[in-house]
């Protein structure tokens, strides 16, 4: 694992009396390279029809970038594949293509995107290797795709939009040209100097925020905003289900408690293999104002612990559709989303003896065993909230 985790979220809008918006951005993590690459892609006009040019404008860059194809190479495909509309015009979109290393390194790939904003101690920063590719192709002469490399240092931010961000406010008396890139990046670096540990998910909402404002809250553009942020870690183990063999539950016990950071066990028969081996006692936590409620307990040292095959069940179906703007209760399982989405490297230890009082014929293998629903929230915390999982059975 890189010195460093990157925290990757976005915002966007469509302006009213549309539906769908017509910017789309996408990612892909590919463990295998250490690689992480993102895609927002804006096409042209408004709606459906400028959704539809983005998506696949949008798809194809994320495919040829996975695939080491060049970039100038994999936008002339991209061009030629995108569709003439009923004129006989050839349509358009845009797009910016971040990777991110695990060593570091970032690339910047832009085509008539805005230009990224990149920050370093919340100050602007350029990096040194910039450099034009030509799209190749007669039929793309004069087009270019702008590059930039670096390798990013923590505390350093990358903020990438739309043209909806830098077109915000165009007409109004006091930007008849719009926001513009200069203001874009004055505001981001006074946002930082308000709050220098300000997350993604907050800047990107600022900043589309302000650019609503700028068109005095009625969108004229799609605008979108998506901020990288590379800072330290927050790290967490998840522990559920009792080791194979008991011989190994003293090992399974000493490393648990070895661990630093916060603390979550999923089970009752777990917890207490935990206490009996560390000698710590365990408390039944017991919902006065709902009898029905899953138990809780309370061990020192573990910030939550709770009934096991039924909370990771929850757990997934509230990854599937979690939204930070939401509001949750406090149940175990939400707890537990929460703690999920506050940490950045999550340590799971999965035991693998199959507790009885839940098996269930009828059931789908995938419901009845522990570790295949592990596995499938592990997928969610690492594809879509970008998270640095580590999983052990036992």
């Amino acid at each position: 694992m890189s010195e460093f985790h990157i925290e990757i979220d976005f915002a966007q809008k469509h302006p009213t009396g549309q539906i769908v918006c017509g910017d789309v951005f996408i990612s892909k993590l590919i463990k295998e390279d250490g690689r992480t690459i993102l895609v927002l892609s804006d096409g042209v006009g408004h709606g459906v029809k400028a959704n539809v040019l983005a998506t696949m404008t949008a798809t194809m860059a994320l495919n040829y970038t996975a695939l080491y194809k060049r970039p100038e190479a994999a936008a002339r495909i991209i061009m030629d594949a995108l569709p003439h509309n009923s004129e006989g015009i050839k349509t358009y979109a845009t797009f910016t293509i971040i990777e991110l290393e695990s060593d570091g390194m970032v690339r910047i790939v832009n085509y008539d995107n805005p230009k990224s904003v990149i920050t370093r101690i919340g100050e602007p920063y350029t990096p040194t290797t910039e450099y034009l590719l030509d799209i190749k192709g007669a039929e793309n002469v004069g087009k270019v795709l702008r590059c930039r490399e670096f390798r990013a240092m923590k505390e350093d931010r990358i903020v990438f939009m739309s043209d909806g961000i830098t077109q915000s406010g165009m007409g109004n008396e006091k930007m008849r040209m719009g926001w513009g890139q200069e203001n874009v990046e004055a505001f981001v670096v006074q946002q930082l100097a308000r709050n220098s540990d300000l997350s993604a998910r907050r800047l990107s909402k600022r900043v589309l925020n302000k650019a609503i404002q700028n068109d005095k809250f009625n969108l004229q553009d799609d605008a979108s905003c998506g901020v990288i942020y590379f800072r330290d870690p927050r790290e967490m183990l998840l522990v559920t289900g009792p080791p194979f063999f008991k011989a190994k539950d003293k090992d399974f016990s000493e490393r648990i408690q070895d661990y630093e950071g916060i603390k979550i066990v999923c089970g009752g028969t777990t917890a207490e293999i935990i206490a009996r081996e560390l000698s710590i006692e365990i408390e039944t936590e017991i919902s006065l104002s709902n009898p029905y409620a899953i138990p809780k307990y309370a061990m020192k040292g573990f910030h939550l612990v709770t009934e096991g095959i039924l909370t990771i069940g929850k757990i997934e179906e509230l990854l599937e559709s979690y939204d930070d703007e939401q509001t949750y209760g406090d149940s175990p399982a939400e707890e537990i989303v929460k703690q999920l989405m506050q940490h950045d490297r999550i340590l799971v230890f999965v035991g693998t003896r199959i507790n009885w009082a839940h098996h269930d014929p009828d059931q789908p293998i995938e419901m009845e065993i522990r570790k295949f629903v592990v596995k499938r929230i592990v997928k969610l915390l690492e594809e879509k909230y970008f998270k640095e999982v580590v999983i052990d059975f036992y």
